[in-house]
C-alpha cells in the first residue's frame, strides 16, 4: 500500500479526535500541477532547445518554482506548527493526569473527562507516539518528493529550518516524556501487555556509563536522546528541558541562567544563551521531564541517592541566601 493511502486512512480513523495533519494529498497536487505547468512551458521552448535540455526538464522543473513556493512551503509551515501544537497539547494532558495526586488528580479527571487508569493513559500515550511518528514521515516524504521534482536540495533546507524553529514533532520533549512513561509503567507494573509493539524497541542503555535513551518506533525513525548534563558532564538530574531542545540539570540549567533555584528558569534574562546551541531566550519556555526523572531515578538509585544529598545541601544555601537578601533589602540595611 502506498503510503499517501496509508496516511489517509489513519487520519480518517483519527476524525472523531479532530486531530490536524499533513494535507499530504494536497500537496502532492501542487507539485503534480507544478509538474505539469513546468513541462508545458518547457514543450513551447522545444524549438530553441537542445534534446539534452529537453529530458532533463521532463524528470523537474526550475527553481525558484512560483508554482510550488508561493502555496507549498506555506501550507506545510501552517500544517506541521498544528499538528506539532496538538500533539504538545493532548502529551502534556495525558501525563498530567497520570502525575497527579490526591484531589488534583480527581479534579483534571472530572474536567477533562479522562480515564485515569493505566490501561486508558498507555492507551492514549501510544495512539500519541503513533500520530507523531506518522506525521514526521509524512512530512519527510513529501519533502523528498519536492527535491525529487525541482531537482534541488529545498525540502532538506525546509526541513532544517524547521528543526532550528523547533517545530519537528520528533523534537518534543513531551515525545521524549511519553517515551519515559512507557518504559516506567512497562518495567514498574508489567502492564503494557498486548499491543505495545510501538515501544518494544526503547529503552534506557548506558554506554561508558552515559545514559540515553534509545528508541526505534518505526523501520525509519529512530531517536537516540543523550541523557548527560553537558555543564556538569554527569548523568542529568532533575532534568529540564529548554526550547531549544537541550536537556539539562535544573540546577546547571539556573547556573547557565544565571539565576537561583528558587527564582528559578523564568527569571532568566531574554538575553540568556544556550550553553550548547547560544540560542537566546530558551530558558522561559522550558519544561522539567518529569517521568524522565522517575525513569533515570530508579535505574542508578546509587547515583541518585548520593546526587541528592549534595544538590540538598546546595538548595538549602541558595534558599537561605535568597532570603537572607530579601530581609536586608526589605529592612534596608
Amino acid at each position: 500500500m502506498k503510503f499517501c493511502k496509508k496516511y489517509e486512512e489513519y487520519m480518517q480513523t483519527q476524525d472523531q479526535k479532530k486531530l490536524p495533519g499533513v494535507g499530504f494529498k494536497n500537496l502532492k497536487k501542487i507539485l503534480k500541477r507544478c509538474r505539469r505547468d513546468t513541462n508545458g512551458s518547457e514543450n513551447s521552448f522545444q524549438s530553441q532547445s537542445s534534446s539534452l535540455l529537453n529530458d532533463s526538464a521532463e524528470k523537474s522543473c526550475i527553481h525558484p518554482c512560483p508554482v510550488c513556493d508561493g502555496s507549498f512551503f506555506p501550507s506545510l509551515m501552517k500544517e506541521m506548527f498544528m499538528v506539532v501544537g496538538c500533539f504538545n497539547e493532548r502529551a502534556q494532558k495525558v501525563l498530567d493526569v497520570h502525575l497527579a495526586t490526591g484531589f488534583r488528580k480527581y479534579f483534571m479527571w472530572c474536567k477533562d473527562k479522562v480515564q485515569g487508569n493505566h490501561g486508558a493513559i498507555i492507551k492514549e500515550g501510544k495512539e500519541l507516539v503513533g500520530y507523531a511518528v506518522i506525521n514526521a514521515i509524512a512530512m519527510r516524504k513529501i519533502l523528498k518528493k519536492y527535491d525529487k521534482i525541482h531537482d534541488s536540495k529545498q525540502g532538506q533546507a525546509f526541513r532544517s529550518q524547521v528543526q532550528s524553529m523547533h517545530m519537528d514533532i520528533l523534537q518534543s520533549p513531551w515525545l521524549c516524556e511519553l517515551i519515559a512513561l512507557h518504559i516506567n509503567l512497562r518495567e514498574t507494573k508489567g502492564i503494557l501487555g498486548n499491543g505495545s509493539e510501538l515501544f518494544e524497541g526503547c529503552f534506557l542503555i548506558f554506554k561508558d556509563g552515559k545514559p540515553s535513551l534509545s528508541c526505534e518506533l518505526s523501520d525509519v525513525v529512530k531517536l537516540e536522546i543523550d541523557l548527560t548534563c553537558s555543564i556538569c558532564l554527569d548523568t542529568v538530574f532533575d532534568p529540564v528541558c529548554l526550547t531549544c531542545g537541550h536537556i539539562f540539570c535544573f540546577m546547571c540549567a539556573c547556573k547557565s541562567g544565571s539565576v537561583t533555584i528558587v527564582d528559578g528558569l523564568k527569571a532568566t534574562q531574554p538575553t540568556a544563551k544556550c550553553p550548547l546551541c547560544r540560542e537566546a531566550g530558551v530558558y522561559h519556555g522550558s519544561l522539567h521531564l518529569d517521568e524522565l526523572n522517575i525513569l533515570l531515578g530508579r535505574s542508578c538509585p546509587e547515583y541518585w541517592e548520593e546526587r541528592l544529598k549534595t544538590e540538598r545541601v546546595e538548595r538549602i544555601r541558595q534558599t537561605k541566601e535568597h532570603w537572607e537578601s530579601q530581609s536586608r533589602a526589605f529592612l534596608g540595611i
